[in-house]
Parts: structure tokens; C-alpha cells; sequence
């Protein structure tokens, strides 16, 4: 076994001075990194979200409505009663719920400053990986 090892690095010295060292040509570099950038800009491509702006405003136009319906009309067809049964039962929940200022004041300003937040994020993160 070890015969067969010292043939194999026996060979493998005379091929490597056999063969000389090759060195790459002097504008090696430019010639690579302008080949790079032509194949970075074609892979690029603009993002487009998957659900565009327009179809979530017609969606939320849509529900809007058939809550609307549903509220107003849909009821009423049916029994005028149950418009009324609806709003004395949510009345009743609600009125036993108390809710300090500082709780209430919370509850209304969190979702907006977290709004706030996810669109500044948006933007530097935008900012930070512009390509």
C-alpha cells in the first residue's frame, strides 16, 4: 500500500513540473467583474406585488358593501325585529365594559404609530438594499 502511495506522489511530482504555472492576463479583473455586472442587470427585475393596489381597493369596496347589506337589508326583508334584537344585544356587551382613558388612548394611538413604524422601516430598508 505504501509503494502504491509513493508511486502516486511520484507521478504527481513529475506532472507538476511538467506543467508550468499559468498566470491570468492583466486586465483579468475588468474583463470578469464587466461580465458580472451585464448578468447582474439582465437577472434584475422590478417588483411587482402579487395583489396589485387597485384589486385591494376592490375587495375592500366589496366587503364594505356586503357588510352594508347585510347590516341594512338583509335583515330587514326577513324580520324588522332583527335589526333591533342585534343592537340591543350589543348594546348590553358593551355597557357592562369599562375602559380607562389611558386604555382607551392606547388602544387607539398603538395601531397607528405601528403603521408609522412599518412604513419608515419600509422605506430605509428600501433604501438600505436599492439596487
Amino acid at each position: 500500500m505504501k509503494e502504491e502511495d509513493k508511486n502516486i506522489e511520484n507521478l504527481i511530482e513529475k506532472m507538476m513540473a511538467e506543467n508550468t504555472l499559468q498566470s491570468p492576463s492583466a486586465d483579468f479583473t475588468s474583463n470578469l467583474m464587466s461580465q458580472i455586472f451585464v448578468v447582474e442587470k439582465v437577472k434584475i427585475k422590478p417588483y411587482k406585488p402579487l395583489i396589485s393596489i387597485s384589486t385591494w381597493i376592490f375587495i375592500g369596496i366589496l366587503l364594505a358593501l356586503l357588510v352594508i347589506y347585510n347590516v341594512f337589508f338583509a335583515g330587514a326583508e326577513n324580520n324588522p325585529e332583527i335589526g333591533k334584537s342585534y343592537s340591543d344585544k350589543i348594546s348590553g356587551i358593551v355597557s357592562g365594559i369599562h375602559i380607562s382613558k389611558t386604555t382607551l388612548y392606547a388602544i387607539l394611538i398603538v395601531p397607528f404609530m405601528v403603521l408609522i413604524q412599518i412604513g419608515v422601516l419600509k422605506n430605509y430598508f428600501d433604501k438600505k438594499y436599492q439596487l
